[in-house]
């Protein structure tokens, strides 16, 4: 019976079965290698912490597009890192490879041709070489100088032979050395932003402080200020809400709604008299995410921003949130 005239129920059952079983084989291999961790792993990384270069990683064809993903997760976490071809690299990329350099060599059987110039290079100028392989035994491993051995884990696909446990292995693997490396870099939120200023990651990263409006922005005026020149400095700020301050501290906020409920005889009052008193607030060194958070749960479209001892710092609105990207 073919697939097309086979029931699509059974097709769906099969599949979802078939996947199970991928994801279950997969599981075990990674499971296998955090139990099988190298010795060499802890060696390795302080190696690599060293070099004033940047660290090299290559392979061919299933392991090449790895160590193309692994390269670019080193060089987004702190560790500068780049991919070289092993074809190009026998054509004249060999140059991108320098003393400073470290290399990173994948081959799941570790006898793979077209990295032979590599290693010899990697030999010739004494380049450290970190080897990620299944085989203990091949010239890779035993030219390299760290050896990450890859556990005898079976390949997912029915024939057992397609790159499917191994590559998830080795993706997993350079994961652990870029995140080890991250760690004792002491790579922060500020780093991982300053490497990723674009996309849903970087603004998902934004502090408050980096997008708040400061100085003379600010919609500010005393306790004792009249309502009409509240209203003024409100309506000049243009964010719909005034900040009450005394010696630098916030006492107070006015909002659009506090001058709804306060509309018999607001004129005649003063803006600490209208204020509300325990006004919600953040600090400068929350995350712009977390603030645009508290805004929609509180139904807001403005937040003062103020430090640990209630001094007055900014103003964050919503539309910088919509501007930098979060929402």
């Amino acid at each position: 019976m073919t697939a097309a005239s086979r029931d699509p129920a059974d097709l769906t059952r099969c599949s979802a079965e078939i996947a199970r079983d991928v994801l279950r084989t997969e599981s075990a291999g990674l499971s296998l290698l955090a139990d099988e961790l190298s010795a060499d792993f802890a060696p390795a990384v302080a190696r690599l912490l060293e070099i004033p270069g940047r660290i090299i990683v290559s392979g061919m064809g299933k392991s090449g597009h790895i160590a193309a993903k692994i390269a670019a997760t080193l060089a987004s976490t702190g560790s500068p890192a780049q991919f070289v071809h092993p074809g190009e690299a026998s054509h004249g990329d060999l140059g991108m490879i320098t003393r400073e350099d470290a290399v990173i060599l994948i081959s799941n059987s570790g006898e793979t041709r077209e990295l032979v110039d590599i290693i010899a290079h990697t030999r010739r100028f004494a380049v450290p070489m970190v080897a990620i392989t299944r085989n203990a035994q091949s010239t890779l491993a035993r030219q390299s100088d760290f050896l990450l051995v890859l556990p005898d884990a079976p390949e997912a696909c029915s024939l057992r032979l397609a790159p499917t446990t191994s590559t998830t292995m080795t993706l997993a693997l350079g994961d652990a050395l870029a995140v080890a490396l991250m760690e004792a870099r002491g790579f922060d939120r500020d780093s991982f932003h300053s490497f990723h200023p674009g996309g849903t990651l970087g603004a998902q990263l934004l502090s408050v402080a980096a997008v708040m409006h400061k100085g003379t922005e600010l919609p500010v005026v005393a306790p004792d200020t009249d309502m009409g020149e509240t209203l003024i400095e409100m309506t000049a700020k243009g964010f719909g809400v005034a900040a009450v301050v005394e010696d630098g501290a916030l006492k107070g906020v006015i909002t659009d709604g506090d001058l709804r409920r306060n509309l018999d005889g607001l004129m005649a009052r003063k803006a600490g008299e209208v204020a509300t008193k325990t006004p919600t607030t953040i600090l400068p060194d929350a995350l712009l995410v977390e603030a645009l958070g508290v805004m929609n749960a509180r139904k807001i479209s403005a937040l003062f921003v103020v430090d640990e001892t209630g001094a007055l710092q900014g103003l964050v609105h919503i539309h910088d949130a919509l501007r930098a990207g979060v929402a």
